[in-house]
């Protein structure tokens, strides 16, 4: 028995001296770096990478950057097991000027120091970032205007239904703009880079989540509509919604974290945290992932239930909230990476991509469980997708994709009895619609007959400033191609002007574009007539930094795509 320790003893120590001479090692492969370059190239590659690489770089959307793809060894070698390994020059090409798999170009957006020093940085080991606990979230939770104190009725003049909500990304704001004046009612602090808007059930309240995990709730009945409660759920996150089953309206709140990995319930009035649920665990092909962060939230309208997809894992998570002291949660498997979706008409399933296996996974929200996995086209990257009515296949959803030139329409159940001659194609791809790679948002409405796509994220610089526009009618090619930043009249400049988020107005005659400049041109916000193409407004101010997404308020409180 003792000799049995001592060996174990001496295996022990010789373990942790190959680990230390391996660190040793690997730290001599990777570029060296002060305190201060670090401090400096971690805030920037938060604000601007983590979202599709992860925190701890083991890819999503994005590739796996941890540094035994990223750096040369210390022999010089660029090669293992037949992969090339990038290196100092190469990583800066790739983040400079971008890739054609739907990686923009940061050439415009970093200077030639932050390129080299955000190269060196992916080459070393990735710092693990501290857990939050709930003593931290409660200590975060502020309520600016009590519940009490709050007006009984609507204070403004504004016609809220088409109010609209938008992310003024680099400033930390969210500007609320008049639908019918295109006014500027309203600019609030929210949290850094908000990536979504969401609709309390009464249309009242808007809650907004910062990617620096700060969740917002602006009241829309006050005279001059502000925040009247946050909470801060993280330090990375992206999305939230409320509780709709009928007698829940707008009871709990649900917020999502991407670091770290777990969602919290809260009170939907006030914030107060009620409950955080961490997301870690086996992924579907049962192998532990330390960070499956939350993607998307929605509610359902069907039982009392959130559909909570895990990125990392593939899982998405049914949650019930009508007993959250005894929280049931049915956990559906299905593919990895997933991140975003929208309902489906009928709102009864749910379809949600799963960008890195070029997957859409769809969940029946009545049985709880899945209802399809359809395989599609390189990275879909749908937004909340858009439905509409195929003259030949019935009822379809569509995505756009990242990495692909198509639009994917997959065809979707319906109990209209009109529709039966359609279920044979039911969760198949009927069509692919030709587009351009880098798309990010797809959008139609009831009311249209057309079929919006942006491609913000392709290299090209026109068609990143452009919009394409199909006639639902006829998809065999593009009806319009739009040159939103022309149309803008804003100078032109060196920096790309993405045209992004193809929103609706609440009538759907009106389309709203988001030009997004560099964080030093002039953004704006460009509108055009749904049944003309034509020109409308640009909406321009000083304060118009770098909006993206916009959330038309009576389009996104009745899940409206």
């Amino acid at each position: 028995m003792k000799k049995t320790v001592v060996g174990m003893l001496a295996l022990s120590a010789m373990a942790v001296a190959m680990g230390s001479a391996f660190a040793q090692e690997t730290a001599k492969a990777a570029p060296s770096m002060t305190a201060a370059e670090k401090e400096t190239a971690k805030k920037i590659y938060f604000e601007r990478c983590a979202g599709c690489h992860g925190v701890l770089r083991k890819g999503a959307t994005g590739k796996n950057l941890e540094p035994h793809w990223t750096k040369k060894d210390k022999d010089g070698n660029v090669t293992e097991g037949g992969t090339l390994k990038l290196g100092q020059q190469r990583l800066e090409k790739i983040i400079g000027y971008g890739t054609d798999g739907g990686m923009v170009n940061f050439d415009d957006i970093l200077t030639k120091e932050e390129l080299s020093l955000m190269a060196k940085y992916i080459q070393n080991t990735p710092d693990v970032p501290p857990e939050y606990s709930f003593k931290e979230t409660m200590d975060s939770w502020k309520v600016i205007v009590p519940v009490d104190q709050r007006p009984t009725k609507q204070m403004n003049k504004y016609n809220l239904k088409n109010m609209f909500s938008v992310t003024l990304r680099d400033t930390g704001e969210v500007a609320l703009i008049d639908g019918d004046t295109k006014e500027i009612r309203s600019i609030v602090k929210t949290g850094y880079a908000v990536h979504i808007s969401r609709l309390s059930a009464s249309g009242r309240y808007v809650y907004v989540i910062g990617r620096d995990g700060r969740l917002s709730l602006i009241d829309l009945w006050m005279e001059k509509p502000a925040v009247v409660a946050e909470v801060k759920i993280g330090f990375d996150a992206r999305s939230v919604d409320t509780s709709k089953f009928k007698g829940f309206e707008d009871k709990y709140a649900v917020a999502g974290s991407y670091w770290p990995p777990q969602y919290v319930i809260m009170d939907g009035d006030t914030l107060k945290p009620r409950k955080v649920v961490s997301t870690r665990g086996m992924t579907v092909d049962g192998e532990y992932h330390p960070e499956p962060r939350v993607a998307s939230i929605v509610a359902s309208f069907i039982k009392p239930e959130w559909v909570i997809n895990i990125k990392e894992t593939g899982q998405i998570l049914l949650v019930d909230y009508s007993d959250i002291e005894n929280l049931k949660t049915t956990t559906v498997g299905s593919a990895k990476f997933l991140h975003d979706g929208g309902w489906d008409a009928s709102k009864r399933y749910f379809l949600v991509a799963a960008n890195a296996s070029n997957k859409i996974a769809a969940v029946d929200t009545k049985t709880g469980k899945l209802a399809a996995l359809v395989d599609t086209a390189k990275i879909p990257h749908p937004g909340r997708g858009a439905n509409f009515t195929h003259p030949q296949f019935g009822p379809v959803w569509t995505t756009g994709h990242l990495g692909a030139d198509v639009l994917t329409l997959i065809s979707t159940p319906s109990e209209k009895k009109s529709d039966a001659k359609f279920k044979q194609y039911n969760w198949k791809v009927v069509q692919e619609v030709k587009h351009v790679p880098g798309n990010l948002f797809v959008k139609t409405h009831p009311k249209s007959q057309n079929l919006w796509a942006d491609s913000p994220q392709n290299p090209d610089k026109e068609l990143a400033e452009s919009v394409s526009v199909w006639k639902m009618s006829d998809l065999s090619k593009p009806f319009k191609v739009i040159n939103v930043a022309k149309d803008s009249g804003l100078p032109v400049t060196k920096a790309t002007k993405r045209a992004v988020h193809p929103e609706y107005s609440a009538d759907g005659k009106e389309v709203w574009i988001s030009l997004w400049g560099g964080k030093a041109d002039q953004s704006a916000i460009v509108v055009y007539d749904d049944a003309t193409l034509t020109l409308k407004k640009v909406i321009t101010d000083p304060k118009m930094i770098t909006p993206t997404g916009k959330f038309n308020v009576y389009n996104t409180q009745h899940d409206i795509y």
